[in-house]
């Protein structure tokens, strides 16, 4: 039984109770994080269970959750993994070069230059190097999350010119941020946590698809309801790809929610997996959606370049997959296992120990350039993907464009890793052909993306 004197991992938050003893606090300072002192009416303090799970763990890199909060009923969370300390497999490539000893990334995670994957690591990583310099241009890729990023368009300038991208402006058209209701006005409450998401978004599309206009749809909560709207009024603007960094629970209702706001034929719609391990989210089930698994990318002597994995950090920790308890499966998926919608189509890299670089200077989390991790990264990574390969068929799912290519070159077959553990193997286990976690795989160049 646990007495109030045990650390207890609840949710996304680690719980102290006001008896904290001597060895808990100084298990606690041996991990960098810092205790309030006890009080005669006890008031639990948080921290991020995320980040105490990674440190326990001794993991490469120390991260938390960009949104702390665990979704309720109805509701999603966003799947991005802001790093706070540690050593990125950039920052160890880049010292590896230079010969000597990589630098640890500063508590606070800022930096005065990126510690992460920029875009030319990536369009490497995908054989999208040529692609991401001549095609997209004229296409819109629209980014949904929830709340206001106040700083959106002047950290996505800083991104851009830092990395020798075209400028990507509101005055130029090629930047538009907008509600729910489309108002460029009247915008959402702001909120800290998820202008990080946004931020890791809006470079992730500038990273694959730098001649690609950006629509950002900012919905009014993080409910079902209201990120849903947004969807269909990205789609009403003119979106052809559209990009979805959250997921919540499945619930029953999940079908409702596909026919009022995913059902879009003629549009890219990717969703983030997750990032809780082995398990399903939604809207990643939706049988309308490519959704988006999550890798470990590391730099290789192979003729490719680079290698991937399955992102697992820990037990709950790692790139979600699995067999949807509600959603339909689509007539293009062919697994076995699962008679419904089967997690994940493709996938990318998630795993914050190999995470890309955003710069993001909104609130408290805002420090400017920092690592970010989690499917939030992949799934704007394939989105931009999508629209380098060209509009879709005006009456086409593009979700089931890779099952079209799979097995062939166009896609980087994922074989190791796991993201957990299952009574079905490759639920959760990488193999040879399509998996969970991976799907059919990684791009390599566009063919896999294009009608």
């Amino acid at each position: 039984m646990r007495t109030p004197n045990t650390p207890h991992i609840s949710g996304r938050w680690l719980r102290i109770g006001s008896a904290t003893t001597a060895t808990a606090a100084l298990l606690l300072a041996g991990l960098g994080i810092a205790t309030q002192a006890d009080a005669a009416t006890p008031t639990p303090h948080k921290v991020s269970a995320r980040t105490v799970a990674a440190q326990v763990a001794k993991a490469h890199v120390q991260y938390e959750s960009a949104c702390d909060a665990t979704p309720k009923k109805g509701y999603a969370a966003c799947n991005a993994l802001r790093v706070t300390g540690g050593t990125t497999a950039y920052m160890e490539k880049q010292a590896a070069l230079k010969g000597v000893t990589p630098k640890t990334i500063k508590p606070d995670a800022s930096s005065a230059t990126p510690t992460g994957y920029g875009p030319t690591d990536l369009q490497s990583a995908y054989g999208l190097t040529s692609a991401a310099s001549s095609n997209g241009s004229g296409e819109t890729v629209a980014i949904v999350d929830a709340y206001d990023d106040p700083n959106a368009a002047a950290d996505l300038a800083t991104y851009r010119s830092y990395y020798g991208l075209s400028a990507c402006t509101v005055a130029s058209g090629c930047f538009k941020k907008v509600s729910q209701t489309g108002s460029t006005s009247s915008l959402p409450t702001a909120d800290s946590g998820w202008a990080g998401e946004i931020s890791l978004d809006l470079d992730m599309v500038s990273a694959i698809a730098p001649n690609a206009n950006i629509l950002l749809v900012e919905a009014d909560s993080s409910s079902m309801e209201d990120l849903g709207t947004a969807v269909n009024e990205a789609v009403k603007l003119g979106a052809k790809f559209v990009s979805n960094s959250y997921g919540g629970d499945e619930e029953s209702s999940d079908s409702t929610y596909d026919s009022s706001y995913f059902n879009h034929p003629g549009v890219a719609i990717t969703v983030s997996a997750g990032d809780s391990a082995y398990g399903a989210e939604y809207p990643a089930a939706s049988k309308y959606v490519t959704s988006v698994g999550g890798t470990k990318l590391s730099t290789s002597s192979n003729s490719r370049g680079w290698t991937e994995s399955v992102w697992k950090t820990s037990s709950t920790e790692g790139t979600g997959s699995g067999c949807s308890s509600y959603d339909a499966k689509p007539s293009w998926q062919t697994d076995t296992g699962c008679t419904k919608r089967m997690i994940s189509d493709v996938s990318a890299v998630a795993d914050p120990a190999t995470g890309v670089s955003v710069y993001d200077s909104y609130g408290s989390d805002g420090t400017g350039w920092n690592t970010y991790g989690g499917t939030s990264a992949s799934s704007p990574i394939i989105a931009s993907v999508y629209a380098l390969g060209g509009t879709p068929g005006s009456s086409d799912y593009p979700a089931q464009y890779p099952y079209n290519a799979a097995g062939t070159s166009a896609l980087n077959d994922v074989t190791s890793g796991n993201n957990g553990t299952c009574s079905t193997s490759y639920y959760c286990t990488a193999g040879t052909g399509y998996d969970g976690p991976t799907g059919w795989g990684t791009p390599e160049g566009l063919d896999a993306f294009t009608g």
